[in-house]
């Protein structure tokens, strides 16, 4: 009597059971094949570039967070649904589970997507991994916490009040780790702007050396003397920084100081003596050379040239060249360098009268 209730409400549902789990497997099977396919045709790219490769490699890698659990529950929900099989909670089921299953799968895909493209953006170099670590840390993080917030929603659940509490809390976090959270930002913004790079001479206030490693809180500099400087990464951005590595040429500017008892004819000559010992240098390009001041205790000849290489030991030795040169120069005319110097002259005052003998 009972089955016959049974069957007059439910229906033949032993049969419509049996026809789903066919359809079900028949579902999943079909899926599985098609990801399979797909991952085969990702790991032989048509394409011979690197972009080709690594669009590729990257399908790949998303598609393998394909979860075999819930392609085989949405495969049971089509066949069931198709079949007419569900029990009285079908709505339920249609309205919420389905839901559910959707958007954790899609959940993985973009947490999938979001590491494995954030990883090949910042592959290159340490600041990069710096970077990637910290925005897939935070986008992964709001992906799932959007996912969650949208299952609630979807069960009936009031959000509303949670993302409330959420923001109250997220507020006193941040409050209490308001330094950390300055560095860390820091260190985000170091990885997007690339002011510098391990490797990188800078110097910044009283401070010169080369970077060594940029980190979430903290940036590690070799000093010229040897020791080791640690700067927190908001400390650093808020210094003017002056990044050598990525000077392309060096603008040099030096002065002479030449006796006022030059004669002026000599003095008319040595600009082009100045101008010749600096095209001598294979690595000095020539800009000017003037006689461009009457100084108070000399007379001044500027010169200004570029090194085309940035090294500054290469700098050094064209510097110390030109210096030579010029001085065996200023030699063979008899011109002697004007250091600086300041005679005083005491004039004796009548009303105090001569000095007492």
């Amino acid at each position: 009597m009972v089955l016959a209730e049974l069957s007059a409400r439910y229906g033949d549902i032993w049969g419509a059971w049996f026809a789903a789990l066919i359809l079900a497997t028949l579902i999943y099977l079909g899926l599985s094949s098609l990801l399979k396919a797909l991952q085969r045709r990702a790991s032989f790219p048509p394409g011979e570039t690197e972009t080709h490769r690594t669009f590729f490699r990257s399908m790949l890698s998303i598609m393998a967070r394909s979860n075999r659990v819930i392609l085989a529950s949405l495969a049971l929900l089509i066949a069931a649904h198709a079949s007419g099989a569900l029990l009285p909670w079908r709505d339920w089921v249609g309205a919420h589970v389905w839901f559910a299953l959707v958007t954790i799968q899609v959940a993985l895909w973009l947490d999938a997507a979001c590491l494995t493209f954030l990883s090949a953006a910042g592959a290159d170099s340490q600041t990069g991994r710096v970077t990637t670590f910290l925005l897939a840390y935070l986008l992964r993080t709001v992906i799932w916490i959007l996912a969650i917030l949208a299952v609630l929603d979807n069960l009936g659940v009031h959000i509303t009040t949670l993302v409330a509490s959420l923001g109250i809390g997220g507020v006193a976090v941040a409050l209490a780790a308001q330094a950390i959270l300055s560095d860390l930002f820091a260190s985000i913004a170091i990885g997007l702007d690339k002011p510098f790079e391990p490797g990188d001479f800078i110097v910044f206030g009283n401070m010169a050396g080369s970077i060594e490693h940029i980190g979430l809180k903290t940036t590690r500099i070799r000093s010229l003397g040897g020791e080791q400087i640690i700067c927190s990464n908001a400390e650093l951005l808020k210094q003017t920084i002056q990044n050598y590595k990525r000077m392309e040429q060096r603008r040099v500017v030096f002065t002479l100081h030449l006796p006022y008892g030059t004669p002026a004819c000599t003095l008319a000559d040595l600009p082009g003596d100045v101008e010749a010992q600096i095209k001598a240098q294979s690595d000095a390009r020539y800009d000017r050379a003037h006689i461009a001041r009457l100084g108070d205790w000399a007379l001044e000849l500027e010169a200004v040239y570029y090194v085309t290489d940035a090294d500054y030991n290469q700098y050094m030795d064209i510097q110390q060249a030109i210096n030579l040169g010029i001085l065996k120069a200023l030699e063979a005319r008899g011109i002697t360098l004007s250091p600086m110097e300041r005679t005083i002259r005491l004039r004796p005052d009548p009303a105090i009268g001569p000095p007492a003998s």
